[in-house]
C-alpha cells in the first residue's frame, strides 16, 4: 500500500496564498449601473397626477413655497401623495398649516370639474386658514401657420 506524499510546508507557500485586498472593479461596474438605472426612472416616477387644467395665457407659475392641491375631474383631491375627502379637507389643511408662518394653496383643478365644486374647495380652505389660494393653469399653446 503506498500511502500519499503529504505537502510539506514549502509546498504549502508554493500552491498560493490569499489575497489581503478586495478586488474593486466588480463592485465598480454594479454601483455605475445601479446608478444609470436609478437616473433613468427616477424622471419617469416624477410624473404627478394626471389632469387637465384649463388654458390661460398668462402664466401662472408658483411665486413662493406652498401645498399643492390637486382635483381631478371624478372630484378627488389630492394632496402629498395622498387622496383625501372634501369633507376631511378643512381638518387636513389644518393640521398642514400648525405653526406655519404662511398659509398658500396652489389649486389645480381638472378643467371639467363643476364650477360649484371648486367654490366649495375654496370655501373650505377659507375656514381652514388658508391666506392666499393660486388657481394654476395651462399656457395656451399659439396657433400654428401653415
Amino acid at each position: 500500500m503506498v500511502l500519499p506524499k503529504l505537502p510539506s510546508i514549502r509546498s504549502k507557500r508554493d500552491i498560493g496564498t490569499a489575497l489581503s485586498e478586495i478586488n474593486v472593479t466588480p463592485f465598480v461596474d454594479v454601483m455605475l449601473v445601479l446608478l444609470v438605472i436609478f437616473m433613468v426612472t427616477t424622471p419617469m416616477m416624477q410624473s404627478g397626477i394626471g389632469v387637465n387644467l384649463p388654458q390661460a395665457e398668462t402664466d401662472t407659475a408658483p411665486a413662493e413655497d406652498g401645498l399643492r392641491m390637486t382635483i381631478t375631474a371624478d372630484r378627488y383631491i389630492h394632496i402629498e401623495n395622498s387622496v383625501i375627502n372634501i369633507n376631511l379637507l378643512e381638518a387636513r389643511l389644518k393640521s398642514y398649516y400648525s405653526g406655519k408662518a404662511k398659509k398658500i394653496v396652489y389649486v389645480q383643478g381638472d378643467r371639467d370639474l363643476p364650477y360649484g365644486f371648486v367654490i366649495e374647495i375654496l370655501d373650505v380652505a377659507k375656514k381652514a386658514g388658508v391666506e392666499v389660494v393660486g388657481l394654476m393653469t395651462e399656457p395656451k399653446e399659439a396657433p400654428t401657420k401653415k
